[in-house]
């Protein structure tokens, strides 16, 4: 996979999977994906992942390590159903205040009802907005979070000087995404995996194939773990670090706002 992938996330902005669009036509197309898969995304999430994606999950929110007294307010990015921000809201021992933000209206249904039904609906927010341009003030937030979103968005460096700008001082920023595998066999099992059972297991479960296709290709495309923590500080953000997950197919970014 890592002959596709760009060097760099500005390459992103014109890349629709391994198909070249138009200024301008990505977010659109991404957007139609998640309407199609919205009420699917736990399937989506365990074929990408083989089910791993819930453990590296609950491991970003540890990472995270949200307080459990003071006011504390966390913005999850791209997370419309509200995996990371359930997971953040019990881990504070429902202290958190955490706002859920994503561009797709329908992800956003889905989250809101889950919460409902989860009874914390009182600690989260749903905030239909795009991560390039947030409807928030400067230093807002304690922490901002992102799994599994930031290589749809189409200016990723917009989107990281979005979350530099929105952090208070001393405010941590998270980013999960898949990445490149660091050990030769598990790429090419995990890539035989990828582009030839995952569109046809999403065709069986939900009956179209196609959204499948350009998840995979997204994360053939996106910038390694070198190159994207550089993104992250040419944004502003201190102390990058980042740490795979099963062998790399995973990463986790953090940096500080210093």
């Amino acid at each position: 996979m890592s002959q596709s992938r760009t060097t760099a996330g500005s390459a992103m902005k014109t890349s629709f999977g391994f198909a070249d669009v138009g200024e301008g036509e990505k977010q659109g197309r991404v957007n139609d994906v998640f309407h199609k898969v919205a009420q699917r995304y736990d399937v989506m999430n365990d074929l990408m992942s083989a089910g791993m994606h819930r453990v590296w999950k609950d491991a970003m929110v540890t990472s995270l390590n949200p307080p459990k007294r003071g006011r504390w307010r966390s913005l999850d990015v791209a997370g419309g159903t509200g995996d990371i921000a359930f997971r953040i809201v019990e881990a504070s021992r429902r202290n958190a205040d955490v706002t859920v933000l994503d561009i797709n209206g329908s992800m956003l249904e889905v989250g809101r009802d889950r919460a409902v039904k989860r009874g914390i609906a009182d600690n989260l927010t749903f905030v239909e907005a795009n991560a390039e341009d947030l409807p928030f003030e400067d230093n807002s937030f304690d922490a901002y979070t992102i799994a599994f979103g930031i290589r749809n968005v189409p200016d990723i460096p917009k989107a990281l000087g979005e979350a530099w700008r929105v952090l208070k001082r001393g405010g941590r920023f998270l980013c999960l995404e898949f990445s490149e595998v660091d050990a030769p066999l598990l790429e090419t099992i995990y890539e035989k995996w990828s582009f030839n059972a995952i569109p046809r297991i999403g065709q069986m479960v939900t009956g179209d194939g196609e959204p499948y296709r350009y998840l995979v290709e997204s994360i053939a495309k996106f910038p390694n773990q070198e190159n994207f923590a550089q993104m992250i500080r040419n944004a502003g953000f201190g102390r990058v670090t980042y740490t795979n997950y099963t062998g790399g197919i995973a990463a986790l970014h953090s940096g500080w706002k210093l």
